[in-house]
């Protein structure tokens, strides 16, 4: 064995350290923003949804509003 290598010992500068954490924020804020566009659309509800009776009731009782309904 050449030499351990603990697990705080840092190779990079604080520097360097602190670029990798600004790129790596860049590249992980696109795909974020963009799937934050794509779920805030509205969606298209789907044809005949079913609301069984008992679910009905249930939500009445709990003064829900179903889509069903």
């Amino acid at each position: 064995m050449s030499g351990q290598r603990l697990a705080y010992e840092d190779l990079s500068s604080p520097a360097e350290m602190s670029a990798d954490c600004l790129a790596a924020q860049a590249a992980l804020t696109r795909p974020l923003a963009a799937a934050a566009r794509e779920l805030s659309r509205e969606q298209p509800k789907a044809a005949g949804i079913e609301v069984p009776e008992a679910a009905a009731r249930l939500a009445r009782a709990l003064h829900l509003q179903l889509d069903g309904d």
